[in-house]
């Protein structure tokens, strides 16, 4: 990573059909794997969802080239169903597991639990660029954008629609509700997600922390990645509750 997300959205809002994405190749996967053998004697990769990225078969492909090229090293790939700071939690829970000392195995149980358990909702600013997903016609995305629909998605395996809304609050507000639904009074683990809206994510960091019983509160910037397809201004939250 030689730029940063922020520097990346810079470059994107300059001209955003200059901005192409592609997933890492099985050789950088091995790459990784390699300098993650030089500490461990069993390397758990955590992708993507299938569903939206070519990530995971490059991961498998580069686990079969490692049965010869890393001889005495187990490598295991396990997909999220998740992307952004959902995946992340998953594979931070299994780093809990490992340096705590578990047994390689339930440390992929540990992740599998929180596969499950994981969640994610996306409030996108704009519908102007969601036609680069392939999920949506151009024409379509640029008559939302023109309405001004806001659209609330989540994801598990792939992304999916939760319903519009007319503005940012109206947008934060919704995950609010749908986060205290989840949560209740007890424990929420949660991770506040932005693309290149550092003000909106702080606000909404604020807002859950005192609102809501969360022990672990992180906040981040979504990859560019992502960012490509939902444009600058997305907010989004990702969660589970309990320990």
């Amino acid at each position: 990573m030689d730029i940063t997300p922020t520097e990346a959205y810079k470059l994107f809002l300059q001209d955003p059909d200059a901005f192409k994405t592609s997933a890492a190749s099985p050789e950088e996967f091995l790459e990784a794997y390699r300098s993650a053998a030089r500490r461990a004697p069993n390397v758990l990769c955590i992708t993507l969802s299938t569903k939206l990225s070519m990530m995971h078969e490059a991961a498998l492909l580069a686990r079969e080239m490692a049965i010869t090229k890393l001889a005495g090293v187990r490598v295991e790939v396990m997909d999220s169903w998740q992307a952004t700071s959902s995946e992340g939690m998953i594979a931070l829970g299994a780093a809990r597991a490992a340096a705590a000392g578990k047994p390689f195995e339930e440390v992929m149980a540990t992740a599998r639990d929180l596969r499950e358990r994981v969640k994610l909702i996306m409030f996108l600013d704009t519908l102007k660029h969601v036609y680069r997903t392939g999920r949506i016609p151009k024409v379509a995305s640029q008559i939302g954008a023109a309405l001004n629909i806001k659209p609330l998605l989540t994801a598990r395996q792939t992304v999916k629609f939760l319903g519009i809304v007319r503005s940012k609050q109206k947008g934060i507000e919704r995950i609010l509700r749908q986060l205290r639904a989840d949560a209740g009074d007890g424990p929420v683990h949660v991770a506040v997600t932005h693309a290149y809206a550092p003000d909106d994510a702080e606000a909404l960091r604020k807002r859950i922390t005192a609102e809501f019983n969360a022990p672990d509160l992180w906040m981040a910037e979504f990859s560019p990645v992502l960012g490509y397809a939902t444009g600058t201004g997305t907010l989004g939250i990702s969660y589970y509750t309990g320990d």
